[in-house]
């Protein structure tokens, strides 16, 4: 088989899989229940915060932020979050000056570990927060990430 016949081949499975709703489409995505558009045009923690459903969010040690001090590629930057509160019902992380603060929310299921991790990309130096929700409160960690080209830290 020749290389356009396979690429051939290859859109028409691909054509067919999407038509069977094998595969999402993307703006269907942002149609589906829980789908939370305000949240993500969020420009500032305060205004993230209201659109999930909270008045405001307080500094807690007991939510945690895994995030290098120094992205050396800011495509991908391995971020965790975490909350030993009890009771935690959703967690998210947020990059101040991506544009679009809130990058990733997940719901904790009841009963398990309030731990989750993701890639995501950063265009710059900026504040990183994992926030979680505890009830109708909202809990915050901080740390400053530094996007450089070869890690030089400048």
């Amino acid at each position: 088989m020749q290389r356009r016949e396979l690429l051939s081949a290859g859109q028409a499975v691909m054509a067919m899989a999407a038509v069977a709703g094998l595969i999402p489409n993307i703006s269907a995505a942002q149609n589906a229940s829980g789908w939370n558009k305000s949240a993500f045009e969020g420009k500032s923690l305060t205004e993230v915060v209201k659109a999930l459903g909270g008045t405001a969010a307080t500094a807690s040690g007991d939510v945690l932020l895994s995030a290098p001090e120094i992205a050396e590629n800011g495509n991908v930057v391995r971020m965790g979050v975490e909350s030993k509160l009890a009771g935690t019902s959703m967690v998210a992380l947020l990059v101040e000056k991506n544009p679009a603060l809130l990058s990733a929310s997940f719901d904790v299921i009841a009963g398990s570990d309030a731990s989750f991790s993701t890639n995501v990309k950063m265009g710059q130096t900026s504040n990183v927060y994992a926030l979680a929700k505890v009830g109708d409160k909202f809990f915050y960690a901080v740390k400053e990430v530094k996007v450089t080209l070869g890690g030089c830290g400048g």
